[in-house]
């Protein structure tokens, strides 16, 4: 048995969810358009999983945070699916896919097929397992990837209220998840490998002032280790996590947040890949003309820096999924993907946004020991990054626009001693295609025609209208 579709999209994660608004703002017909995903919902916002889906008070349940109110648009709920004749396949396994027969055949042995693919099967959670240690069987060692590990998470801290927790892992899921269980009341210690939290991301100076708000919540951190054996009881639960340093922390709980893979294994052999992902071109097109990739799983060309990368970011996958099947229902009208690299964070009363990229020397500006601060990137002459906590929206709008531009920067003392005001003055300048050469600051500080094609004045509108959306949407969701 089996079903045909003109478009299918694998995967129901928050890609699948704005691909499929974008289909039907571009008139797809009823009856096109198909999603196949694993979990049993409608695609939803997944950073409310980690945000506000965790908080004892008021927490966000469905169907409140399915896509695509995360950009403040419609929520796309079964409803909908239906009146806009969208067929959902939910609760289903893909087992394989053949793209030279444009096929895909289920758990359930039914295939389907389809003209044009979108894949959006984002990644999946690294396991303990992978790095030589058992123990995620354990009914109290939680992951946090999709709305059944939230579920989770929620009931095992509902029976530890007062208790202690350990997180693996001081990246995105640790700082956000350790912020939930603290608010919930319960102790937290962090452990992690390296010499600080979100490395990938944070300088040391940035990761101080993190780490220094969480102790002042209660925090404790346990760096430079890593989780090697669990202790558990004759139930198989976890009662203590032994690190290879030689300590043994009391557990009622664990979360584990150690990274991701992203989920490619059914087009290994079949399509490009490259970033640990699907290589796609500017129009999200993989190395098979009928095969698109976006979110997660997706290592596409990042104009502003002229290199293929991989982002693990909701932004991306919002904006890069829209994007795909613009090119897919208008591809004589549709350019390639151009995009500033975009991550943001929300814990306790803390916010900030990035843009960009943080290679190079770094400029440090702001108050440290107040509230509002921030760094720039700047490599090869250029600022090609920037970061800022505490920023109203036309400070995110300003650090949005300098980033999109890439600045020619002379000296590094006097970005330093301007700090934010640099973006600021950036932004309130004419538009880059009627700027070049001009003189900001002075003699040091001088924005010029850059090497790279600028995307003149639609991109630097559009950078500064994302960072604003962010910053309203981060006040008016907070519990997200």
């Amino acid at each position: 048995m089996g079903r045909a579709f003109v478009y299918v999209i694998l995967g129901g994660g928050v890609a699948a969810g704005y691909a499929a608004l974008e289909f039907t703002k571009r008139g797809v017909s009823h009856g096109e358009l198909c999603i196949i995903s694993e979990e049993t919902v409608a695609p939803y916002e997944r950073p409310a999983l980690s945000k506000g889906y965790l908080l004892p008070e008021a927490p966000a349940r469905l169907p409140a945070f399915h896509t695509c109110v995360g950009a403040n648009e419609e929520r796309l709920t079964p409803k909908w699916y239906k009146e806009h004749g969208i067929e959902l396949v939910l609760g289903t396994r893909v087992i394989s896919a053949d793209v030279r027969r444009r096929t895909l055949l289920t758990a359930a042995g039914e295939t389907i097929s389809y003209k044009i693919l979108i894949v959006a099967t984002g990644a999946r959670a690294l396991k303990l397992e992978e790095f030589g240690v058992n123990g995620s069987d354990a009914e109290n060692v939680c992951y946090l990837r999709d709305l059944n590990d939230a579920n989770r998470i929620v009931d095992v801290m509902h029976s530890c209220s007062g208790g202690n927790a350990v997180v693996i892992g001081g990246g995105y899921i640790g700082m956000e998840c350790a912020a939930s269980l603290v608010i919930s009341k319960i102790n937290v210690t962090m452990v992690f490998p390296e010499a600080q939290c979100m490395p990938r991301l944070f300088t040391p100076k940035i990761a101080s002032f993190y780490e220094d708000y969480y102790k002042s919540k209660g925090v404790e951190f346990v760096k430079g280790t890593v989780l090697s054996s669990f202790d558990m009881d004759s139930n198989g639960k976890a009662v203590a996590v032994n690190l290879r340093d030689g300590k043994r922390l009391p557990v009622d709980m664990v979360v584990v947040g150690i990274g991701i893979r992203p989920n490619t294994s059914l087009f290994e052999g079949q399509l490009t890949l490259e970033k640990g992902g699907i290589k796609v071109n500017g129009k999200m097109q993989s190395s098979n003309s009928s095969v698109y990739a976006v979110g997660d799983v997706a290592a596409f060309p990042v104009k502003i820096f002229s290199e293929t990368r991989r982002l693990e970011h909701v932004d991306s996958a919002r904006k890069c999924a829209r994007h795909a099947v613009a090119a897919i229902m208008e591809p004589e009208k549709t350019g390639d993907f151009d995009y500033v690299p975009f991550f943001y964070s929300r814990v306790f009363t803390l916010s900030w946004q990035f843009y960009g990229d943080n290679i190079g020397e770094v400029v440090h500006f702001g108050d440290f020991s107040g509230n509002t601060f921030g760094a720039y990137w700047v490599n090869k002459g250029h600022l090609v990054g920037s970061f800022l906590e505490g920023g109203t929206k036309e400070e995110y709008a300003a650090i949005a626009m300098v980033t999109s531009l890439k600045p020619a920067i002379e000296d590094l003392a006097e970005l330093e001693s301007r700090g934010l005001s640099y973006a600021m003055a950036i932004s309130r300048e004419p538009p880059p295609s009627q700027v070049t050469n001009v003189d900001v600051s002075g003699p040091s500080l001088v924005l010029e025609k850059p090497m790279y094609r600028w995307h003149a004045t639609a991109g630097v509108i559009l950078a500064g209208s994302v960072a604003a959306f962010a910053y309203w949407y981060g006040r008016r969701r907070r519990r997200w």
